[in-house]
């Protein structure tokens, strides 16, 4: 079984596949400075872009959100996205998920999965 290590916050774009690193939340007009994993794919059913992550844990975002979910906007840099963070998992990291644009520069098009 693979061990888990705790991570210290990333402070650039270093993932591959989708961005790693600092991010702001955007809740009822409070900006919320968090870290984040996230990834995208191009979804062939609907012909959409998903993206999806986590935000890592951060008492205020926990404070506002609770054990229920939000309506959020992300924002990485110069780029953003509405999304939604759902509950919070049981290491308090709330997963947040969105469909078009992701909130993230893409260097091209994520490819279309085919069956």
């Amino acid at each position: 079984m693979a061990e888990r290590t705790a991570t210290a916050p990333v402070t650039e774009h270093d993932d591959e596949e989708g961005y790693t690193g600092p991010a702001t939340v955007v809740l009822d007009g409070e900006e919320v400075p968090v870290q984040v994993r996230l990834e995208c794919r191009h979804e062939p059913f609907d012909g959409r872009v998903h993206w999806s992550g986590r935000v890592l844990v951060n008492a205020r975002l926990t404070e506002l959100v609770g054990n229920g979910g939000a309506d959020v906007e992300l924002r990485t840099g110069a780029h953003s996205a509405p999304g939604r963070l759902s509950e919070p998992d049981m290491w308090d990291r709330y997963r947040v998920t969105g469909v078009g644009h992701p909130p993230f520069a893409l260097d091209e098009p994520p490819e279309p999965e085919t069956d």
